[in-house]
């Protein structure tokens, strides 16, 4: 009870520090946005869904604001959904896996507010149970399509020793990890290059931080030929891009369009963590239609435009988002990307792995996912 109440207070001094980001002043704000483990400038997931609560909010003059709990875990989201309730939300986003358990718990202590979880699906702490509410819009996102699109450009810009660094072997970091293998492998396809002819160096770090380790990694495998790493794990990106930067190499990003955080960012994998935040926002507050997202799980993918590789630049409307690459061009991009759109390509999202940590040994990927021209090496 201490540390709850410990928790709880350094939340309410929290919420008083951020009234600038509401319009509701010191009576809170009607949307609000819990942060997972980083921060709303994460150029990440937080990010993203920030941009889409602050944009549809603003359109509206809907009084908003966020909070970063103190405690990273299922008590302190819960905490600071509490605090989010108490000072008048109706609409809360949580954005990632780790709201799961928290949303669940909510849902039922709050059947009056409206809860989007992006990225996840409510269950209790020991899985024996799933339940999504009616005031629960759960979202999803076909991260192995992003993962794919991401794959298929680097090969078939020429590149064809690549590296994979994911966070945590969560299903999304999975799915955009086996995408990637794929799109590789459909593009050698394409190319018609010879059997084994694509090398993927595949390693998880086992967090999403920015730290030396990761960077160190990043670095080695610069060295070790690999010409562009896919950075899927949040704060880990920005290691590899500072490896990335002193080695010459290359970057693909995630989650969000991260060619603005450096120049070795060639491209992103990205989730419309923006467009789909407003697309819920706006059936709640415009088209009457909460019940099109309620009490279910709602894929975005390449049909509703919920995932894909970047195609503008942002303040630039003449700028060429594909200018990073030497060869792949956005015309190859529509025509892919089409493929997708029509249900063309099949990609598959997850395989059997042994491991309880989720980690896919070489052997896993190349049998499951049936790669031939593509040889993986794990780290």
């Amino acid at each position: 009870m201490k540390k709850f109440l410990v928790i709880a207070m350094s939340m309410v001094l929290l919420i008083a520090s951020l009234a600038g980001c509401s319009s509701g002043g010191s009576e809170g704000a009607e949307i609000a946005l819990i942060t997972d483990k980083g921060n709303i400038d994460d150029k990440s997931f937080n990010q993203g869904s920030w941009e889409g609560v602050k944009a549809f909010a603003e359109a509206n003059n809907i009084s908003h604001t966020y909070i970063k709990p103190e405690e990273a875990s299922d008590a302190g989201y819960l905490a600071a959904i509490d605090l989010a309730v108490q000072g008048g939300a109706k609409v809360i986003v949580t954005p990632g896996f780790l709201f799961e358990v928290p949303v669940y718990q909510a849902q039922d202590k709050y059947p009056e507010v409206k809860f989007i979880l992006l990225d996840g699906a409510p269950h209790n702490a020991d899985y024996t149970d799933f339940k999504t509410n009616s005031n629960v819009a759960s979202i999803m996102y076909a991260e192995e399509q992003s993962g794919f699109l991401a794959g298929y450009a680097a090969v078939m810009d020429g590149m064809t020793k690549l590296g994979f660094m994911g966070g945590m072997a969560v299903p999304a970091v999975q799915a955009f990890g086996y995408g990637f293998l794929q799109g590789a492998e459909y593009a050698a396809n394409e190319l018609g290059l010879p059997d084994g002819s694509v090398e993927v160096t595949y390693h998880y770090t086992g967090n999403f931080e920015e730290n030396d380790t990761n960077k160190a990694t990043a670095k080695t495998m610069y060295q070790e030929g690999v010409e562009v790493i896919f950075a899927c794990g949040g704060s880990v990106g920005k290691s590899v891009m500072s490896a990335a930067q002193e080695a010459g190499a290359k970057v693909i990003g995630v989650d969000v369009d991260q060619r603005y955080d450096s120049e070795t960012v060639i491209t992103s994998a990205t989730k419309g963590l923006a467009a789909s935040v407003q697309s819920v926002l706006e059936a709640i507050y415009k088209t009457d239609s909460w019940e099109n997202y309620a009490g279910k799980t709602t894929v975005f993918n390449a049909a509703n435009d919920g995932v894909g590789l970047p195609t503008t630049v942002i303040g630039d409307e003449n700028a060429d988002a594909f200018d990073r690459f030497e060869k792949f061009t956005k015309e190859q991009y529509d025509a892919i990307f089409a493929q997708l759109k029509n249900n063309e390509i099949e990609i598959i999202r997850t395989i059997e792995v042994a491991d309880p940590t989720g980690y896919a040994t070489a052997e896993e990927l190349t049998q499951g996912l049936g790669l031939v021209k593509v040889v993986v090496t794990t780290r």
